[in-house]
């Protein structure tokens, strides 16, 4: 059964301050998104850990989050209501969040949506970005990331952020998961493109991208 819930701003507020959380960055970005006529966002997420932490994350910083964990219950979402705002999870167990940013799109809603990945590669962001998405974070992403990426606002930019030239382990995912995308997610026509094992193939595809 689908899940769809919304978040008060005020319980969010509460249980973020208790924990000292507010910074003054928190409360600039506060200030952007209540200036904004329309606050409303759906943030659609697999995982009921991660998706209610960032919920409540993007409530404290103004904005009013309705919470899906299916792609069934996020359609239904948006058929009640568009919302101004979405940040949507590739993977979901009834399906692709994608086709959640295509059904956006196709009713010609103006949702800035945001795409949030566990299994980030250039190919998966380059399918997303056609597919419609204003961008494209890997998970786990800090809320005032995602924050900043749903306003069209550039992060605070930290060391942690400098570039860094991929090693040949993520070279080799990339490439996997660009082949991936061109066989249009089927798992026996990319096995055979690379010359690899099926099974083999299937574990790469579950682990998270190497560092």
């Amino acid at each position: 059964m689908a899940l769809v819930t919304s978040l008060g701003r005020d319980s969010a507020a509460g249980a973020l301050d208790r924990r000292g959380w507010f910074n003054d960055r928190a409360a600039d970005l506060e200030s952007h998104v209540r200036a904004r006529p329309d606050r409303t966002v759906l943030l659609l997420d697999g995982d009921a850990l991660s998706r209610h932490r960032l919920g409540r994350a993007l409530a404290i910083r103004g904005f009013e989050p309705t919470l899906a964990d299916t792609v069934g219950g996020a359609v239904a979402a948006i058929e009640t209501a568009t919302p101004a705002f979405a940040v949507i999870e590739t993977r979901l167990a009834d399906g692709s969040g994608l086709a959640v940013l295509k059904a956006l799109k196709a009713a010609g809603a103006d949702t800035r949506v945001v795409v949030l990945t566990e299994q980030s590669s250039i190919a998966s962001a380059v399918a997303a970005m056609k597919a419609g998405a204003d961008d494209y974070l890997a998970k786990p992403a800090d809320a005032e990331v995602v924050a900043c990426a749903l306003l069209g606002e550039p992060p605070v930019k930290t060391l942690s952020q400098a570039y860094r030239p991929m090693s040949v382990a993520r070279i080799r995912w990339e490439h996997i998961q660009m082949v991936y995308e061109l066989c249009g997610h089927n798992v026996s026509e990319t096995a055979r493109r690379l010359k690899m094992h099926r099974r083999t193939l299937q574990r790469i595809l579950q682990k998270r991208a190497p560092q």
